[in-house]
């Protein structure tokens, strides 16, 4: 289910450039070659404000795709609405010599409505536009003039929009009125800014860069953010959908935002109190009481992407809410927010960078486009706890892998405050596993194997919940796809919904030929349920190694061998320790019985480059270990 709240934070597109005699690609500098499949040749991106309540932008750019992995960033994607406007589209191809082959203007665009399939209403729209060529390399030039009815989100410049894109020449220049005050923070830039005047009396900020080189694809980077050279501009001063304001931190823009956005859009009917007081009647501790009324929310709701209203930044009255029993983000978490301060829960709405990457506000740099999401906060005493409003199964107070561990923007009355959301530790992804195993004497397998999973593995079976037997089965056989020929005989999914919740998964199965014969013996994998694979040995790394989220596992496997057969080896034990993981697996043998035991533990962090040969090694003994063949030899 996608759960991404688009808050419409107008998708400024990150391209430009300035006009070039030449495209011919033997003109590329070789050095900005390997690592890439296109290269900014030459952009320049303008943005203009010339009042307080509208901005315009200006984009020229030609990009040379080398061959067809690169055709995604030849693509032009520009999405407008009431508030922005798209003025003049213009733009050529031309083969790799630099001679033309075309040229094309807004008439050879597709537009389309942004529907997506989950929001009910979207006032925003797409033009886009990909260059039908029939042979690389190839190079595509154009120019783009946008207009904004607003002056609150300012674009970022990223010169390098991607880190596999080589570019030759880029600037930016934002011009301004002079009494237009801004801030701007530089990030991983290779050169700093400068000012001027231009023609018509406007204050210039220049940044310009050149011969930046893609960087190759190295397993466990940082996230490309992290790295990637950017220019973010907040104003300090300006007008958004007609309203004014000003702000220069995160309380400033958190005040802002409640006052102008929030402020007085809470208001219930008296029957959804009294629903809220009959609910919670019979509950005194405050937190179970806010149990109570969000489990009654999530009943109520659903999730559907609403992106009209103040640039989609406002959300619909609880109210609306509550009558149509439907919202987005913004409107789920001020609607759950309305009912908790039915039964004087204080709440605050709580802006959020969401998804699997962890994504955090800048603490020294406000602007309104550090999040995509909303989700709620209670500030508890000494219990501050988050709740995810969007989904109808998420457990109260958990958070999954979508929101956790990162910098969130509450909007109070007394303005934005900066807060963390939970980590889950290490050993809290915790996924425990255990199987009985019997192996017949033709090498048929059957048995039975129980998985436990908590902390962010939660979420492992998630997708099974409600599904028919033979769509989860289905699942189980790519899941456990290492054991040949699995027939799944029962299912079971069970979820304790806690604050640190626990899925468990019965499974009873069999499989065919699990165990081949050969000359007298039987042999069958060792692991069939939980194999690591080996990674990329990458020499020369540039980055350092970034393990995002940690977890253990633990896997205990117990099979009965088949009458007359004992394993054609000995018991053994394997133990690994870095800094960033530990695994231990061993083999003991008891009477009839093999028992196998496995644990891994990944240790999330930021390690020095010089440690990922050993994160390769590391890998590549639990990959040889975890595809340990065991033979049996009759007695």
């Amino acid at each position: 289910m996608r759960r991404i709240c688009t808050l419409l934070i107008l998708l400024l597109p990150a391209i430009t450039a300035k006009a070039q005699d030449n495209y011919a690609v033997n003109l590329i500098p070789k050095e900005l070659l390997p690592y890439t499949s296109s290269v900014i040749r030459n952009q320049s991106v303008v943005t203009e404000i010339k009042d307080a309540g509208s901005m315009v932008y200006r984009i020229k750019k030609a990009i040379t795709i080398l061959n067809k992995n690169g055709d995604d960033d030849a693509r032009i994607v520009l999405f407008y609405d009431k508030s922005r406007a798209i003025k003049s589209i213009k733009g050529a191809t031309y083969d790799e010599f630099g001679k033309l082959v075309n040229k094309f203007s807004e008439r050879n665009f597709n537009d389309e409505g942004t529907t997506d399939g989950f929001s009910l209403y979207q006032d925003s729209r797409v033009k886009h536009y990909l260059p039908s060529i029939a042979s690389y390399p190839y190079t595509i030039e154009y120019e783009v003039e946008m207009r904004y009815k607003q002056t609150l989100v300012l674009p970022d410049w990223r010169p390098m929009p991607d880190a596999s894109i080589a570019v030759e020449k880029s600037s930016y220049t934002f011009a301004c009125k002079p009494d237009f005050k801004i801030s701007y923070k530089e990030i991983n830039m290779p050169a700093k800014m400068t000012t001027g005047k231009n023609q018509e009396g406007l204050t210039t900020y220049n940044w310009q860069v050149s011969n930046l080189k893609a960087y190759r694809s190295e397993p466990y980077s940082p996230i490309a953010e992290n790295y990637l050279s950017k220019v973010k501009i907040a104003p300090k001063t300006f007008t958004y959908s007609g309203i004014p304001g000003t702000y220069s931190n995160w309380n400033d823009l958190g005040r802002w935002e409640y006052d102008n956005l929030l402020k007085g859009r809470q208001d219930l009917p008296q029957f959804a109190k009294d629903q809220v007081k009959e609910l919670t009647a019979n509950i005194s501790d405050p937190k179970q009481k806010a149990k109570k009324i969000y489990e009654y929310m999530q009943s109520k709701t659903r999730y559907i992407s609403v992106q009209i209203g103040i640039g989609g930044f406002q959300p619909y009255p609880a109210s609306e809410v509550d009558k149509l029993n439907y919202g987005d983000c913004k409107g789920l978490v001020n609607y759950t927010q309305a009912l908790l301060e039915a039964a004087n829960i204080p709440a605050w709405y709580c802006v959020v960078e969401a998804g699997s990457n962890k994504t955090s506000m800048l603490n020294d740099f406000a602007t309104m486009d550090q999040g995509n999401h909303i989700i709620l906060c209670l500030p508890f005493k000494n219990d501050t706890t988050f709740l995810e409003c969007t989904s109808q199964k998420i457990p109260f107070g958990f958070l999954s892998n979508f929101t956790d561990d990162r910098t969130v923007l509450a909007c109070t009355p007394e303005g934005g405050k900066l807060m963390r959301t939970p980590k889950y530790t290490t050993a809290q992804n915790l996924q425990t596993r255990n199987a009985q195993f019997s192996i017949a004497d033709n090498g048929d397998l059957s048995g039975d194997m129980v998985t436990i999973y908590k902390g962010t593995q939660y979420d492992n079976p998630e997708q099974l919940v409600g599904e028919p037997f033979n769509e989860q089965v289905k699942w189980l056989r790519k899941e456990y796809n290492n054991i040949s020929n699995l027939e799944i005989e029962k299912f079971n999914l069970k979820q304790d919904k806690q604050e640190m919740p626990v899925a468990t998964e019965t499974i009873k199965l069999n499989a065919a030929d699990f165990a081949s014969a050969d000359n007298g013996k039987l042999y069958f994998s060792l692991n069939p349920v939980n194999r690591m694979r080996s990674l990329k040995d990458v020499r020369n790394r540039i980055n350092p190694v970034y393990i995002n989220r940690g977890y253990t596992d633990e896997d205990e496997i117990t099979y009965t061998l088949p009458k007359g057969y004992r394993p054609d080896s000995d018991p053994w034990v394997v133990n690994l320790s870095q800094p960033f993981g530990k695994y231990r697996a061993s083999v003991t043998i008891t009477g009839d019985k093999l028992i196998y035991k496995r644990r891994i533990e990944i240790i999330d962090g930021t390690y020095d480059k010089e440690v990922y040969s050993k994160l390769v090694e590391f890998y590549q003994k639990i990959a040889d270990n975890d595809a340990y063949t065991v033979s049996l030899v009759k007695n």
